[in-house]
């Protein structure tokens, strides 16, 4: 099976706590998700759910036009402050790791993000990445950084 990765970085004018709080709270990623993906979480978590390793995430989406799936994912690592990981147990992926890393920086927080994912279907999963999926997901990134600006302001490096 082919596996395919994707590193992104942002740096985000706020604090360690502000950083973690937001992006350690599964109810928060549909907030930075693009709406046509229909992203919700149908787990029965509320704002104050604290993140721990084990811990399973439901969800609906609708990754490719507007086919509904069901996903699960679990998070199978969390140092507070400064990582956590999840992965997909159920979805439309063979394989989904993806690690979320968070570093203090001058002026802020620098949030990097590791995925490691895998369609399967051999050739045709390969074809289907170059078409789609690595678009897709490089999309949804590209829409997560627009929307956490809005959320949190441009970083600025301190001079």
């Amino acid at each position: 099976m082919k596996t395919y990765q994707f590193k992104w970085e942002q740096a985000m004018p706020v604090s360690m706590e502000t950083a973690w709080s937001f992006f350690s709270s599964p109810l928060n990623l549909a907030k930075i998700t693009p709406a046509e993906m229909n992203f919700t979480v149908t787990s029965d978590y509320s704002e104050q759910t604290v993140m721990y390793p084990g811990m399973l995430i439901t969800y609906k989406v609708s990754p490719l036009m507007g086919l509904k799936l069901n996903w699960v994912t679990e998070i199978t690592h969390v140092k507070d402050k400064e990582y956590f990981v999840d992965e997909q147990r159920f979805g439309p992926y063979a394989l989904w790791h993806h690690e979320h890393h968070f570093k203090e920086i001058d002026g802020g927080v620098l949030m990097t993000d590791l995925l490691t994912y895998a369609i399967g279907y051999g050739p045709i999963g390969g074809f289907a990445d170059k078409l789609l999926v690595a678009k897709k997901v490089r999309g949804i990134f590209t829409y997560r950084e627009k929307a956490v600006i809005e959320l949190f302001g441009p970083y600025y490096k301190p001079v």
